[in-house]
């Protein structure tokens, strides 16, 4: 196999760890199309773009800035965060397909200049649109102006020009209402007050969250692994603290996961002293085992993909008819609540835990309502009525 760049190739010789066999094995099993390794060296740009399913339409998915170990943990991040955004996007109806971007980006507090940005955008436009890029851990809304200067392939860019800006605000809009239908299965009673949430992680969406609980009356404590940020929300709300050693074992209605996956594992979730599970960190099941066990021991799990579809409901906006506003954006993204509840109301009937079914329906949208080829650059969408994709947003 050979990794494309946009100033040049590489490719890995056979038989080594990270060979092209050990890769495109990978692929094959969970279904990806492609996967891109890019480089420029003159600005210290390294980065991995997988496009997991085009059946529903281009994939979509974030640009993550993280420091991974080795080059092998980012490519098995870029597989699992695409795979989860093919399945989000399904079940929360959109025409697109999973992809995903990881930098690697050694120190979170290094500002990222605008030649940075420009390299990733440069790097992006080669796909042609088959990968559309937008926020995730570690970007920033001055990161997708950066990548729109040399690319039409990225949303949440400045409302000035037809964006939708930080999607944050819809992620947790959404997960609120998410949670409301948590409760009401979990409990009985849909309404929030007096409830105890735990969040884990109280970054842009967490802390956003955090904002609509304490509104709604409920009892919150958070967590995190940045103190300024702990006590921002403390100043602000009144919040009561969890050491993050602690969140597994602190006694609460919702566990509210809003950091990085793979927090449930067969071994934590035995741990576990909550109600339900409803957040918006990506891949917070480890493995299936995980999510059975959390079954076995009557904790209501709400999937992932589910209840954090607000963010690319948001940007998924921008190419609505009559462009993009904040009041549908939000009204839409408030819908997360009504199918996570139709979810978990099908577990039930099915007698199977939420995540087994969450993916069936997803999986059965992408082979049933999808095209059996890749999307490829210059095809319509649809939203397009038949013309060539050739740019997101109508041009003001």
């Amino acid at each position: 196999m050979v990794y494309r760049r946009p100033w040049g190739v590489r490719t890995v010789a056979q038989g080594r760890e990270g060979s092209d066999l050990e890769i495109t094995a990978r692929m094959a099993g969970e279904g990806h199309e492609q996967v891109v390794h890019f480089s420029d060296p003159a600005v210290g740009l390294r980065m991995i773009v997988a496009v997991h399913s085009t059946a529903l339409g281009p994939s979509l998915g974030g640009v993550r800035f993280w420091h991974y170990e080795t080059d092998d943990d980012a490519l098995v991040d870029a597989l699992r965060l695409s795979r989860a955004m093919s399945l989000k996007a399904s079940a929360a109806g959109l025409d697109q397909g999973g992809g995903k971007a990881v930098v690697i980006w050694d120190d979170p507090h290094r500002e990222r200049d605008e030649e940075f940005r420009r390299a990733i955008g440069r790097a992006i436009q080669t796909l042609g649109g088959r990968y559309i890029a937008a926020e995730d851990v570690g970007a920033t809304p001055a990161d997708m102006g950066g990548i729109a200067l040399e690319t039409p392939w990225v949303t949440g860019v400045d409302p000035g020009i037809g964006g939708s800006g930080d999607p944050s605000p819809a992620t947790a809009w959404g997960l609120f209402h998410a949670m409301q239908s948590v409760v009401a299965e979990a409990i009985g009673d849909s309404a929030l007050a007096g409830r105890r949430v735990v969040v884990v992680g109280v970054g842009h969406v967490g802390g956003r969250l955090v904002e609509d609980l304490v509104a709604a009356g409920a009892s919150v404590a958070v967590a995190d692994i940045d103190p300024e940020r702990v006590e921002a929300m403390v100043s602000a709300h009144g919040v009561d603290v969890v050491q993050v050693s602690e969140v597994l074992t602190e006694p609460c209605d919702i566990l509210a996961p809003c950091a990085l996956g793979g927090l449930l594992t067969v071994e934590s979730v035995a741990s576990l002293r909550c109600r339900a599970v409803c957040g918006a960190a990506n891949n917070q099941l480890l493995d299936a085992a995980a999510g059975d066990a959390l079954a076995a021991r009557g904790i209501l799990y709400a999937p992932d993909f589910v209840v954090n579809a607000g963010g690319v409901i948001n940007v998924a906006m921008e190419w609505a008819p009559g462009g993009y506003t904040k009041e549908k954006a939000m009204a839409r993204a408030a819908g997360v609540g009504d199918t996570t509840a139709r979810v978990l109301a099908a577990a039930r009937d099915r007698g199977v835990p939420p995540f087994r079914v969450a993916e069936d329906l997803a999986w059965e949208r992408i082979h049933n309502g999808g095209s059996s080829r890749w999307w490829m650059p210059g095809d319509p969408a649809a939203w397009t009525d038949g013309a060539p994709l050739t740019h997101l947003r109508t041009p003001r």
